[in-house]
């Protein structure tokens, strides 16, 4: 029997493949899985997590001075469904609009509380409904 071959189950080409799978393992460069579902999880930093995450200053998650949770998530219904009308509009043209893109039942009864008159773009429009404007430091 030949004393320098790893193992008497399998031949040389197998032993060859198995050295090359443990190669990684051997050297203590990390995981030899090529595929990554079977690595473990890593363990989560407990005291990262429970660390208040640091914003630049201006960039801090939250709602801006002078308007109110449900103030931004109107002023984001008039924007997702107005941004592409044709601006300068008056109430119908903005009404005809909302119509036409299937708009929430809600933000066409708000358009048709509009007053008279053009607006030149959704900030005007939010003001005409009397959503809050945030206002700059």
């Amino acid at each position: 029997m030949n004393a320098e071959r790893g193992s008497a189950k399998h031949g040389p080409r197998v032993d060859e493949e198995r050295k090359h799978e443990v190669e990684g393992t051997v050297r203590g460069g990390g995981p030899t899985h090529a595929e990554e579902w079977l690595d473990p999880e890593p363990i989560r930093d407990t005291d990262e997590e429970l660390a208040p995450r640091r914003y630049p200053p201006g960039h801090e998650p939250g709602t801006p001075a002078g308007i109110t949770p449900s103030d931004v998530e109107r002023r984001s219904t008039l924007a997702k469904w107005l941004s592409d009308a044709r601006w300068p509009a008056d109430r119908e043209e903005l009404t005809a609009h909302a119509e036409e893109k299937m708009a929430p039942d809600s933000l066409e009864a708000s358009l048709r509380e509009l007053p008279d008159g053009e607006f030149r773009n959704i900030g005007e429009v939010a003001r005409a409904l009397g959503l809050g404007t945030e206002r700059r430091r």
